[in-house]
């Protein structure tokens, strides 16, 4: 550690002890069925470094979208391989993160969905422009009676401080990206997410890991005490 991490009261983020305990809402580790991890044997390691890290509980969350139109049954399936084949001890739990698009309204046209904790739907847009019809279709998914959890809303560039507030106020619930705090996706990312953090607009934190050296770099980031204390502030769903 540097003499200016002594004096900004930073750490690296495996010395913070946020890991301790943690729940992952948001990762991508089901082995071969998106643009995260690809092979069984990775899924492993990383779940090994995340066990000697202190995760207690993982939600796997592959993509569901018209580009990845992954099946319910499909990915049962090979959550299921991934338990059988997995000896630790993180409990592991399958949801899905859906794209907002012509196959999600299918498929919740269809009651088609693998939820997230607490009857939960885990949601994404494009980072750079509202897909059509994005806020009637959150409130399409709660009258279905379904509560809604929407992705990395700190990475998306069309919204505002006013839409976050009128997303709040429509009970729309917000899942933090844990590597966009250490600046993985960029400085004004980042800045968002310090100010969603700081005005108390986050339910719950996720990694949104694609890769076990993302995973590495992530571990050794530097974080504040301030950041570290907002965040273990966060109550979970």
């Amino acid at each position: 550690m540097g003499l200016f991490d002594i004096f900004s009261g930073k750490k690296a983020l495996n010395r913070t002890g946020i890991l301790n305990g943690f729940c992952d809402n948001h990762i991508h580790l089901l082995p071969g069925v998106d643009d995260g991890i690809q092979s069984m044997e990775d899924a492993l390691e990383l779940l090994g470094i995340m066990e000697t890290a202190g995760v207690k509980k993982v939600w796997c969350t592959p993509h569901i979208m018209e580009d990845i139109p992954n099946k319910t049954d499909f990915l049962k399936m090979h959550f299921e391989k991934l338990k059988s084949l997995y000896k630790g001890e993180i409990e592991l739990h399958l949801a899905a993160e859906y794209m907002i698009d012509s196959l999600f309204h299918e498929r919740l046209e269809n009651d088609d969905l693998l939820l997230h904790a607490n009857n939960h739907v885990l949601v994404e847009s494009s980072t750079v422009s509202a897909p059509y019809g994005f806020k009637s279709t959150l409130k399409e998914l709660m009258h279905k009676g379904h509560y809604v959890l929407l992705a990395h809303p700190e990475r998306y560039r069309f919204l505002e401080k006013k839409d976050y507030v009128e997303l709040k106020e429509m009970k729309i619930r917000f899942q933090l990206n844990l590597t966009s705090l250490l600046g993985l996706y960029g400085p004004a990312v980042k800045e968002k997410a310090e100010m969603l953090l700081t005005e108390g607009f986050y339910e719950v934190v996720g990694t949104d890991t694609h890769r076990v050296k993302r995973w590495q770099q992530m571990e050794e980031q530097k974080i504040s005490k301030k950041i570290i204390k907002l965040i273990g502030e966060i109550q979970g769903l």
